[in-house]
């Protein structure tokens, strides 16, 4: 029951080509986000589609295949796990962002 404790699934399109980051160290880093889109009628009985975009990052291997294969529209489902953190802007901002850590991923489409 444990692996249920922090699990995220989803199925979305990339919104941009991945941007592959290579460490000091030798590993790799991919970032992306996928849209997801929901369909349903409101109230009034008219269609709307609400979109969510979801930020993901990918280490090693997987972030080896982002990179190989993936671009802009490519269709994907990920499996990950979601990562609340910080960071300070050059400006002294200080942001929070909410990612998932990508640990399978599994192309779909074309």
């Amino acid at each position: 029951m444990n692996a249920l404790k922090n699990k995220v699934q989803l199925i979305g399109n990339l919104g941009q080509d991945p941007e592959i980051v290579n460490l000091e160290n030798g590993s790799k880093l991919a970032k992306f986000s996928i849209a997801t889109s929901e369909n349903y009628k409101n109230a009034q009985g008219e269609k709307v589609e609400d979109t969510q975009w979801h930020n993901i990052v990918a280490w090693g291997k997987t972030a080896e295949i982002v990179g190989n294969y993936l671009t802009k529209g490519k269709q994907v489902a990920v499996e990950g796990k979601l990562v609340h953190r910080s960071y300070e802007t050059k400006e002294g901002e200080k942001r929070y962002i909410t990612e998932v850590r990508c640990n399978e991923l599994l192309m779909l489409g074309k």
